[in-house]
């Protein structure tokens, strides 16, 4: 029996990233031959781990890499792949992220979605950042609008602090509505923060759009954040393959691998479609905030204290349907959810979505949907953790929409 090589997974565990990218390389050694390997846990940014100066094995996967510790790659002679976004080019394979076409979806999305003000907001001196910052510049202007950019440096809880008033100086600086791109989850959280501190209404007044899709992070937002999902587990995968081959000496062709996107996960931060006038917006966040407790047509005018005939005749000329019709979409979207993800009864469903009776919630979701809610929960929606397109998992979980480049996906 040959011996196994010997591979170190220099890969961050304390990030949702980093462990889809070591789900991606298990997945690769459980269809060929296995190695012997060594992984130690650390954070995104650590040093190089030192036993390397004195290991002797015959392949690295890092996400570590420097220009100082490439140095030392090479002097031991290991086969080596890069995964890392910090440094554009250290003369080793990358395989990552697709970046600037991270940003040009995002752009494509809130563009979708009728905005004419755009934002990006990111990370100072970060690679990563700043391509996926230049691809959405590139598609908003492709399309005939201008990006207010905002940057700030990514490390520590005191430099958030100091940044934390300039942030919401300049989002309220923005005019509205506004699209915003965050280039990661985390500044999603920010901008979202930031807000809440101005009273501004998401998606109506400001929509967000993050990147990452980590679950985590983009369901403690208040709305729940989208994101743009990238696809780790295919960077992992394809890691681990291009070393196998290295490892039995085969030379890659180019230095730079690029993986798209699966696709974005839409959320309630950007699930909205842009209204510039403010008795509308009020109107569709009444909706949206309300509709689940019950609240009627009725109750949507005394809130906005206008005549039924001018919100009928604006409503169908902005959306197309009335007002009842986009009470029962945000209904029957909660109920989907909540078919979807929980095991409740019909009758919990129903006071949750806003129906006084299960009975009277069945006869609409059917109405609406073509099935009934019991149809619905067995067959509705791939069940969370359901495999997606090229063996991913993508979660199901907040009765997300995925949108894939090439069409819906529901």
């Amino acid at each position: 029996m040959s011996e196994r090589l010997r591979v170190a997974l220099d890969i961050e565990t304390s990030l949702v990233y980093g462990r889809r990218l070591l789900e991606g390389v298990s997945r690769y050694l459980r269809a060929n031959r296995p190695w012997s390997i060594y992984i130690e846990q650390h954070e995104l940014g650590s040093d190089l781990p030192g036993f390397l100066k004195r290991w002797n094995g015959d392949g690295i996967i890092t996400r570590q890499a420097s220009p100082e510790s490439i140095k030392l790659l090479k002097r031991r002679h290991l086969a080596a792949i890069d995964l890392g976004d910090i440094h554009p080019h250290l003369g080793l394979l990358r395989i990552g992220s697709a970046q600037v076409t991270i940003g040009r979806m995002a752009a494509e999305h809130l563009l979708e979605r009728g905005f004419e003000h755009f934002a990006c907001c990111g990370f100072e001196g970060e690679h990563w950042s700043q391509r996926r910052r230049d691809g959405f510049i590139a598609e908003i202007g492709h399309a005939g609008f201008q990006t207010s950019v905002y940057e700030s440096p990514s490390a520590g809880l005191q430099v958030w602090k100091r940044d934390q008033q300039r942030l919401v100086e300049w989002i309220n600086s923005l005019p509205r509505p506004v699209g915003v791109f965050a280039t990661n989850d985390m500044r999603g959280q920010h901008i979202l923060d930031a807000c809440a501190r101005l009273d501004l209404a998401v998606p109506e007044q400001v929509a967000v759009i993050g990147v990452d899709n980590d679950d985590l992070v983009c369901n403690l937002c208040n709305p729940a954040l989208s994101s743009i999902i990238p696809n780790p587990e295919r960077i992992g995968y394809e890691a681990a393959g291009w070393l196998d081959r290295m490892m039995q000496g085969e030379t890659p062709a180019a230095l730079d691998i690029e993986i798209p996107p699966l696709g974005i996960a839409v959320r309630q931060s950007s699930d909205v479609f842009a209204v510039s006038d403010p008795t509308l917006a009020a109107a569709l966040r009444f909706i949206r905030e309300r509709a689940c407790d019950g609240a009627t047509v009725t109750d949507l005018l005394n809130h906005l204290s206008v005549s039924r005939s001018w919100l009928e005749r604006n409503f169908r000329k902005l959306l197309n349907r009335s007002p009842q019709a986009e009470i029962r979409m945000v209904q029957i979207k909660r109920c989907k959810e909540l078919l979807r993800t929980t095991n409740l009864s019909l009758e919990k469903i129903a006071g949750l979505a806003g129906f006084e009776h299960p009975e009277y919630m069945s006869v609409v979701f059917k109405r609406e949907t073509g099935r009934t809610p019991g149809q619905y929960r067995s067959n509705g929606s791939a069940p969370v953790g359901a495999a997606a397109a090229g063996g991913n998992s993508i979660s199901a979980a907040n009765a997300i929409d995925v949108k894939k480049r090439n069409g819906m996906m529901i």
